[in-house]
């Protein structure tokens, strides 16, 4: 399987140990190893505190690649200038056919449709894999850009949230 997958806007390149131990080395590190620029808020707020933990576990187990982390990176049509914008992917390969899906973007590139993309491509990919029958997501009840994103993607809101406060969201395999 690939660990690029390009869309519209955007190219999703798999973080790999390679990758990961850049990242934790720092942002010039990282767009070197992208070959991208790297905005100065570099990782999204929310995904701060699990970069050292991808970098670990890819470190130690290669062959989770794909199903962690994936750098999304927008490309300019007219120049092919790459930026990483967002980053997104799974906790785990398939337990028992399910995956759990995350997602952030940086804030100045919200709401522009990026992450519809992209959770769309990784969904695909995810099901390309026939062990994987089911994606959940759990966001806030009141983060209503995430839950956009998750029903233009055919998620639906089901019971057994994680967390006390959630909602968990799935998508099921055809």
């Amino acid at each position: 399987m690939s660990l690029k997958i390009r869309t519209e806007r955007l190219e999703l390149i798999a973080e790999t140990a390679e990758l990961g131990k850049a990242e934790v080395s720092g942002r010039a590190s990282l767009a070197e190893a992208l070959d991208a620029d790297v905005p100065e808020d570099w990782p999204p707020e929310n995904v701060r505190d699990v970069v050292e933990l991808f970098a670990t576990k890819l470190h130690r187990e290669p062959e989770l690649a794909g199903w962690l982390n994936w750098y999304w990176l927008h490309v300019e049509p007219a120049t092919g200038r790459r930026t990483l914008i967002g980053s997104g992917g799974f906790t785990s390969p398939p337990v028992d056919g399910v995956v759990a899906i995350g997602y952030s973007v940086l804030p100045r590139h919200q709401r522009k449709g990026y992450a519809t993309e992209a959770v769309h491509a990784l969904t695909a990919w995810a099901f390309s894999h026939q062990e994987v029958k089911r994606i959940i997501a759990e966001t806030l009840p009141d983060n209503a850009p995430s839950i956009r994103v998750l029903a233009r993607n055919g998620f639906r809101r089901v019971p057994g949230a994680s967390e006390p406060g959630h909602a968990r969201f799935a998508l099921d395999s055809a």
